[in-house]
This record gives structure tokens, C-alpha cells and sequence, in this order.
């Protein structure tokens, strides 16, 4: 795609017009065009050439009516924030440590099989709610509003061997900004695995079911090196000398994890003659709790029903585009409270995009109005039972792996030459001027 440079923009004027909830930190001057931007500029108004085919029913007063009920939406649930949520926050942290805190007990007299199964349960749980329901959510900053430094964006270090800094530069800036939005969105297959049809097809893709399983279980490795943005560096978006920064913070947060987890805990059973049990028992519940964080990832963004879009699809995108975006390219798990809270809410994945700010245990509530918003506007909302989901993402792996059938009235030099995936634009998306 050729891009096309606007006029610089009035920022006081377009304010009302960013990305809701995302970072809102100022795209970099020209002069330092190996940094990306954070976020586009959205059009205050008008729409882009191009919607996607889902939306496409839709008129540009439909778009700009719909994100005004979306940011009225939005608007309720902040003003209503309270001591209710606060307590709930409070109150799972507390159940995720002590869980915690019981199963590594209960590991250091792991010889016997009912304290190893016990121990490496709790702890495989506690891990599931550090990661889901708490850290994930508050390194997006839902808690920042309590003002409380211990539940808070800026000091929050997850249970994950990738450090919070990497992993709110690539997740919260640059996925929840150009969501599923191909060549910009890199969580889209996760620079390894083909995840749509507009990828273009190579040989090593028919390893996208290996790939796929071995990142299962090794889930937080494979996004520790990714957020390391190697690709980023690759292509000249990225210094070495932030490389060698980012990998210091990588090795430092390695050694603390691996310090609790395989060093400390396995120690401290050895007296009790079950420190080879700890170190397996930990083990284990970092592989439970892997393949748990990468089976509600691929449910919420790769089952059938979930859109990608192109770079010409986004440019000129208003505010009601940019969450049109979020929903097209969301998909939720239906299921149990409990089940929710396991995920990190995150079943509401079609909410937390739309409001990846806003506390997680209000997502069930936003989902009723939400719900009912895509159905009056005739917009998909793509939900499904879990293992339905998985196995839906999962079937699109396989499918993904193979070649694009060749379609017969094509001359066989037609075929997979679908337009390549662009490459990351160093220029933000310029709000147009009207």
C-alpha cells in the first residue's frame, strides 16, 4: 500500500478523537522515525473508504452514532466505580496469594502423592488468577483509578517470565491499537504461525500445528521472546541498544522466576525429602497455567466468526470505526461465573477491547448492553461455549498450514498472490481534516 501523508492535525482539537483506553502518548517527531507510534489519530468524523464487509450496511451518521452510545457506555461504568470493585480486586488477590502460599507449602511434602496433586493444583490456580485476573488487568491500568501503589499500572510485576514493560508495549500499545490489523498487528500468528487467509502461504507453515503445540505449553516463553519485537529490530523500527536494554530486562526477570519457582521452592523441600517433587510440581503448574493463558488467548482472538482487516480498511478510521474494529475482531466464551473469573474475564474479550480500561468485573454487565448494541446496528457478535472455541481456532491451525486450494479458472501464476502483507508504518494514521 502506498501511504498518503495528511496535513498535520489541530491535537487540541481532534483530543476527543483517540483510541479509548489505550496509552495516550504522542506519536514521535519525524525526527526519530525508528520509533513507532502508540496510537493512530482517528478522524473526528467522515469514515474510511473501505469498511469491512460486516460493516459495510453501515452509514458514516451510523458509525458516529454508535461510538457516541459506546463512549456513553463507557462514561457510566467510570462514573460508577467504587468501593464494590475496589473490594473485589482486593478480595482475589488475597484467595491468589494465600492459594499460592498454601500450595508451595504443600509442595515441600510432595513425596506423597496427595500433597504433590493438592500442592500443584493450588499453585497452578493461584498462577491462572495472578496472570488472568489480576495482572493482565492491571498492567492495562483498570485499577489505576483506587490509587493504591500496590495495585497499580506502573509498579504491578506479573507472574511471567516477560517483563511488564515489554509486555504493555506490545500488548497494550500495539495490539489493542491496530487489533488484527494485518502487517501491523503481530499478534496476529505471533510472527510464527499463519492465522489468516491474507498471510501469504510458505512451506514452513505446514508446521503451524507443531508450532501451535509446542507454544501451548510454553506459552510464556514464546511471549517473552516475542515481546523482545525482534522483527521490529529486524526491519529498522528498532535500535540494537534497545535490544540489548530489553533483553537485560528479559534475563533479570528470567532469573527472579526461575529464583521462586526452581531455586527457592525446591530448596525449601529438600529437608522434607521432596525437593525433585517441587521442582516437578512447579513445573508442572507453569505448563497448566501456559496452556490455560494460551487457550483463552486463541478463543478470544482466532475462532471462526473473527475479522482481520487491511491498512486501507483503517485509514480514515473515526472513533466508531476503531470499535467496530475491537468487535469485529473479538470473540467471547460463554460459560460460568467462575469460569470468567479463571479467564480474566477475558471471555468478554469483545468488551476488553472496546474498554480495555475499564475493571474487569464490570465486563458481564457491559456485555448485556453491548450485545444488544451489535444486534441493532446488524453487527456480528461472535460467542461460544470453550471448547467449541478452542476447537475452532485450533481446526483453523490445521487449515492455515496447508497451501490455498488453486482455484482452476486462475492461470496457475494467480494463485497465493493475494496483495502482501504491509509493513508497520512509522507514521501514525493522521486524523483528516474536514
Amino acid at each position: 500500500m502506498t501511504a498518503t501523508v495528511n496535513r498535520p492535525v489541530d491535537l487540541a482539537r481532534t483530543a476527543p478523537a483517540t483510541v479509548p483506553g489505550v496509552s495516550t502518548s504522542q506519536a514521535p517527531a519525524a525526527s526519530t522515525p525508528s520509533l513507532r507510534p502508540r496510537k493512530p489519530l482517528l478522524a473526528p468524523q467522515g469514515g474510511p473508504t473501505v469498511r469491512p464487509p460486516a460493516a459495510a450496511h453501515l452509514s458514516d451518521a451510523d458509525v458516529e452514532r454508535l461510538g457516541k452510545e459506546l463512549d456513553a457506555l463507557r462514561d457510566r461504568i467510570i462514573a460508577s466505580r467504587g468501593a464494590k470493585d475496589a473490594a473485589y480486586i482486593r478480595r482475589v488477590i488475597r484467595v491468589q496469594r494465600t492459594l499460592e502460599l498454601a500450595g508451595r507449602a504443600t509442595l515441600l511434602f510432595s513425596r506423597k502423592r496427595a500433597a504433590f496433586v493438592a500442592g500443584t493444583a493450588m499453585l497452578s490456580v493461584a498462577k491462572i488468577l495472578e496472570n488472568m485476573e489480576i495482572g493482565h488487568n492491571v498492567l492495562h491500568g483498570q485499577w489505576d483509578w483506587m490509587r493504591d501503589p500496590d495495585i497499580h499500572s506502573t509498579t504491578w510485576e506479573w507472574d511471567f517470565v516477560s517483563p511488564a514493560k515489554s509486555w504493555k508495549h506490545t500488548h497494550n500499545d500495539l495490539h489493542h491499537t491496530w487489533t488484527n490489523v494485518l502487517g501491523k498487528d503481530k499478534d496476529v500468528g505471533y510472527s510464527i504461525l499463519r492465522m489468516d487467509e491474507d498471510q501469504k502461504w510458505e512451506p514452513r507453515h505446514l508446521f503451524n500445528p507443531l508450532y501451535n503445540a509446542v507454544l501451548a505449553p510454553f506459552f510464556e516463553w514464546g511471549i517473552a521472546i516475542y515481546d523482545l519485537d525482534l522483527e521490529a529490530w529486524r526491519d529498522g523500527d528498532k535500535t540494537t541498544e534497545a535490544v540489548k536494554s530489553d533483553l537485560k530486562d528479559t534475563m533479570r526477570k528470567v532469573g527472579r522466576q526461575f529464583g521462586k519457582d526452581y531455586v527457592a521452592t525446591p530448596l525449601a523441600a529438600v529437608p522434607f525429602g521432596s525437593g525433585k517433587e517441587a521442582f516437578i510440581g512447579t513445573f508442572t503448574a507453569n505448563m497448566i497455567r501456559n496452556v490455560w493463558a494460551h487457550s483463552v488467548i486463541f478463543c478470544g482472538h482466532f475462532p471462526d466468526g473473527v475479522d482481520t482487516f487491511t491498512e486501507e480498511e483503517i485509514e480514515g478510521e473515526t472513533r466508531g470505526d476503531w470499535y467496530i474494529r475491537q468487535m469485529l475482531g473479538s470473540a467471547n466464551i460463554s460459560g460460568s461465573k467462575l469460569m470468567h473469573i479463571m479467564t480474566g474475564n477475558l471471555s468478554h474479550q469483545i468488551e476488553h477491547h472496546c474498554f480495555p480500561d475499564l475493571p474487569s468485573n464490570r465486563y458481564a454487565e457491559v456485555a448485556v448492553e453491548l450485545r444488544e448494541i451489535c444486534a441493532r446496528y446488524g453487527l456480528p457478535y461472535t460467542t461460544g461455549p470453550m471448547p467449541k472455541q478452542v476447537a475452532s481456532a485450533w481446526a483453523k491451525v490445521f487449515r492455515l498450514a496447508l497451501p490455498p486450494k488453486r482455484d482452476r479458472r486462475l492461470p496457475k501464476a494467480a494463485v497465493n498472490t493475494v496483495p502482501p502483507v504491509a509493513r508497520r508504518s512509522p507514521l501514525p494514521i493522521a486524523a483528516r481534516v474536514v
